[in-house]
């Protein structure tokens, strides 16, 4: 028993951390690029940004979660799309009330959390298929290496283009912005980046594991026969 429950946490555990890195939601798999781009030209709307898409896919998760079983095959994905709507009007209505603005800066970007492919992609590939505890784990970690690259990108945006990290100013009077770098080609620019570091990172900690690429060495290297 205490095993299987070992085994349960060390399940759990893993699936809070793979989004961060193995399989993080921007800098693997490729999603949630529009609020990626369009709201990360400083740290503040990025983190703003992926702290609403934390609440909206935690809450759908678990709910999704709790209604697996009751919820009808054929109507499956309109039930999920409700259930995260319901979610991110009720961050959009908060951000409007208690930090007004943050909600104007992020425009329409907080309602079109709805269609983000990364919030419904979990509700259909895990959190209708497990209970809520690995749901709950799956959905955190996601979300949160979702915000750790909207925050990458925001940090290197606001740095370069503003001379500011959240506001303060970082080199003085005599720093000449650059400009582009808070316009949409800045966004580009940070992006294709930043999953050039991540893939070639990504690359050699594969490479210095065990049975990794540069693990193996071909058979003649070892005296044997090719």
């Amino acid at each position: 028993m205490a095993d299987e429950k070992t085994a349960s946490d060390v399940r759990n555990v893993d699936e809070l951390v793979k989004g961060l890195w193995r399989d993080n939601p921007v800098f693997i798999a490729v999603l949630g690029l529009c609020p990626a781009l369009a709201v990360t030209n400083s740290l503040e709307n990025a983190l703003v940004m992926g702290l609403a898409t934390t609440f909206v896919l935690v809450g759908s998760s678990t709910l999704v979660s709790l209604l697996r079983k009751g919820i009808p095959k054929q109507v499956r994905i309109s039930i999920y799309i409700i259930i995260i709507a319901s979610f991110v009007t009720t961050v959009d209505f908060l951000l409007a009330a208690f930090a007004p603005t943050a909600h104007k800066a992020m425009g329409a970007f907080i309602a079109l959390i709805v269609v983000n492919c990364l919030i419904l992609g979990r509700q259909e590939a895990f959190a209708s298929k497990h209970s809520v505890v690995p749901a709950m784990a799956d959905a955190a970690g996601m979300s949160g290496g979702f915000t750790l690259a909207l925050a990458m990108i925001g940090a290197v945006r606001e740095i370069l283009g503003s001379g500011t990290l959240l506001g303060f100013s970082l080199f003085g009077e005599s720093f000449e912005p650059w400009v582009i770098m808070i316009l949409p080609p800045g966004g580009f620019l940070t992006l294709g980046l930043l999953l050039v570091i991540f893939a070639w990172v990504k690359k050699r900690f594969e490479e210095r594991q065990p049975g990794g690429l540069g693990a193996t060495e071909p058979a003649a290297a070892k005296g044997g026969v090719a």
